[in-house]
């Protein structure tokens, strides 16, 4: 007995070590991360502010959790946000130690017509206060050449070049898999160009479908010609997109000497020739010790030394990323988080104005209800609320739109596809084919419904199809008293159809053009403020400090973008992220809301979003399991 006593006190004993030494660690490391910060810009004596964009500029980043960046397995894309970036530009243009600004665009993978385009003014405004910008990538594909367009000097390797794809591609159609599967599908759906449930329905798109894509494709693809061509007058880049192939054989298959031959392209040269021109204008690294070595500025600490305190009467609210169900951090639209964020705010803030800055292409229902129910408790409490559409505004995005007093787009703005929808699939075929079936008993039409193993009731199909078409009258009985029109008017031009910002503004879904900026003015005229002196509040949630810490650790650590940098790997590469992403949104949409407002071609204008190693494995799991 004396021998178990003892062995149980050294085992308590151990425990108490083990439970003291986490304690200390875990205290530790929050000192550490409530005392991090990283190198103030302004300690940067000059030289060029280096933006290396090894990612895709947002809205509003997603949040990568503690455990993730501990374990390494979160995505290795970055996201920047694209306010920061335009910040970082406008103070640029009057610091007299910014020499120059350098665009490094070998790993970056775009962000969207609206987001490039403001950057691109950020950039002629920097040119005009006669400062150069440089821009450099192995290859160039249609954003990054968006943004390189509007510098002074654009630089590409000679292995490299420009490869201009133009807007429009493919969608994956899953019918064949589902009636090889034997499983089927349930769709409710309301509205002629509703094409998110196509993929599960059909093996191509529908002729109304195909027709709304053309012209979408077609006005926003005019659109970034028109960007290239005012930024670039040179570049033939109208013939250089229509035959490629063309360009290529004057040149013997070298697409680089193709696209400075058509005038895309400034000068070729590697990476090192291209550190030693910049270091001729912005001076050569303190630490210099190879060829190529400029003195470079850090993004990150230049905006974070120069970002003003979030301390304004103009409430800023994100809705950015698929509207969901629930709560979510940074970058994704949950229901609960954002209206919580708002109410909290107004309940703490003396807030004169609301801004909504829309960046979603839809989602669940109850989640877009939810946050236009918080916005307008916020018009209830005699706040004007003005709605900022940036990239992509549609569907549930176009519903939480809808209680502000004047709605701002962009001409490449994606809007509308005002439609409901709901899918869910059973698998009584499946079954079958393995020798299974099912049977029971009900008390009522509805029992057991749905039943995913043995189908739906032709009574529980009629109640969700008029419940569907209940919530699109919802849906449209909201725009018409937003616009002023008849739900006449707005079914007319509804029907889930997509509309560009140019369009939309045309038939009235927009007001205005004008981006962030214009909308925190006029949200500060309509509150009967001096938009010269109007501040904004920004209502997100705040960073986690031990996250950031952690990550700041993990950016040092890591090394250079990690994209493709031929050709041919690079597209593979980038094809392979939307090919992802599209098993991810059929993911989403099998196991998320049941009734929802979204867009699926909205997806394809802008970048696939980062995924980790992990995610992706998955993912191919998923469809090698289907496969087999």
């Amino acid at each position: 007995m004396a021998f178990v006593k003892g062995a149980w006190r050294i085992l308590v004993a151990i425990k108490d070590g083990l439970v003291l030494l986490f304690l200390l660690l875990f205290f530790g490391a929050l000192y550490a991360a409530l005392s991090f910060s990283p190198k103030p810009g302004k300690a940067v004596s000059s030289g060029a502010l280096l933006l290396d964009l090894d990612g895709s500029i947002v809205e509003q980043p997603a949040e990568t959790s503690t455990m993730a960046l501990l374990s390494g397995s979160g995505s290795e894309a970055k996201e920047y946000r694209l306010s920061d970036i335009v910040a970082a530009l406008d103070a640029a243009k009057s610091d007299a130690k910014v020499k120059a600004v350098v665009l490094n665009l070998d790993g970056f993978v775009g962000g969207g017509q609206v987001a490039m385009s403001r950057v691109g003014k950020a950039l002629d405004a920097v040119r005009a206060a006669k400062k150069p910008v440089l821009a450099y990538a192995t290859l160039y594909s249609d954003d990054g050449y968006q943004l390189a367009a509007h510098a002074s000097e654009v630089w590409s390797d000679p292995l490299g070049g420009v490869a201009i794809l133009g807007r429009g591609g493919s969608n994956l159609y899953y019918k064949g898999l589902i009636d090889k599967l034997g499983v089927n599908t349930h769709v409710y759906r309301v509205g002629t160009y509703k094409s998110f449930v196509e993929p599960f329905t059909r093996t191509e798109q529908s002729p109304e479908a195909k027709q709304a894509n053309q012209a979408l494709a077609g006005a926003l693809w005019q659109s970034w010609q028109d960007d290239v061509t005012k930024a670039r007058p040179k570049a033939k880049i109208a013939a250089y997109a229509a035959d490629p192939a063309a360009a290529a054989r004057a040149t013997n298959g070298d697409i680089a000497k193709a696209a400075l031959a058509a005038g895309l392209l400034d000068k070729l040269g590697d990476q090192s020739a291209f550190g030693a021109r910049v270091a001729q204008i912005a001076g050569e690294a303190s630490d210099n010790n190879k060829a190529g070595n400029f003195a470079t500025i850090d993004l990150a600490s230049y905006v974070k030394a120069r970002k003003p305190a979030n301390d304004g009467q103009i409430g800023v609210l994100t809705v950015a990323g698929d509207i969901v169900d629930g709560e979510a951090g940074p970058g994704t639209a949950a229901g609960d988080t954002i209206s919580d964020l708002l109410l909290t705010a107004l309940d703490e803030k003396s807030l004169k104005a609301l801004v909504v800055r829309v960046d979603s292409p839809g989602g669940s229902v109850m989640a877009s209800e939810k946050i236009r129910g918080a916005i307008l408790q916020a018009k209830s409490a005699g706040l004007p609320v003005v709605v900022s559409m940036a990239n992509v505004a549609a569907s549930g995005g176009y519903w939480v739109s809808t209680p502000g007093d004047v709605i701002f787009a962009e001409p490449d703005t994606i809007t509308g596809s005002i439609g409901v929808f709901g899918i869910i699939p059973s698998f009584e075929g499946t079954l079958a084919k393995m020798g299974i079936t099912t049977d029971g008993v009900r008390t009522t039409p509805l029992s057991g419904q749905p039943d995913v193993t043995g189908g739906t009731t032709p009574e529980f199909d009629q109640i969700m199809q008029l419940g569907v078409e209940d919530i699109y009258r919802r849906f449209v009985g909201l725009v018409a008293q937003s616009r002023k029109k008849s739900p006449e008017a707005i079914d007319a031009i509804a029907q889930g159809r997509v509309w560009d910002g140019g369009t939309a503004r045309q038939i009235g879904l927009v007001d205005r053009f004008g981006g962030l900026e214009d909308a925190i003015a006029e949200a500060a005229r309509r509150a009967k403020l001096d938009p010269a002196k109007a501040k904004a509040y920004y209502i997100e949630k705040q960073p986690d400090k031990f996250a950031e810490f952690v990550q700041s650790l993990a950016d040092r650590e890591q090394g250079s973008a990690t994209a493709p940098r031929d050709m041919l790997a690079r597209q593979a590469w980038l094809q392979r992220g939307w090919a992802m992403q599209a098993v991810s949104d059929v993911k989403a949409l099998v196991m998320g809301a049941g009734v929802r407002a979204d867009c699926l071609e909205c997806r394809g204008y802008g970048a696939p979003k980062p995924r980790s190693a992990a995610e992706e494995r998955g993912m191919l799991a998923m469809l090698a399991g289907l496969w087999r």
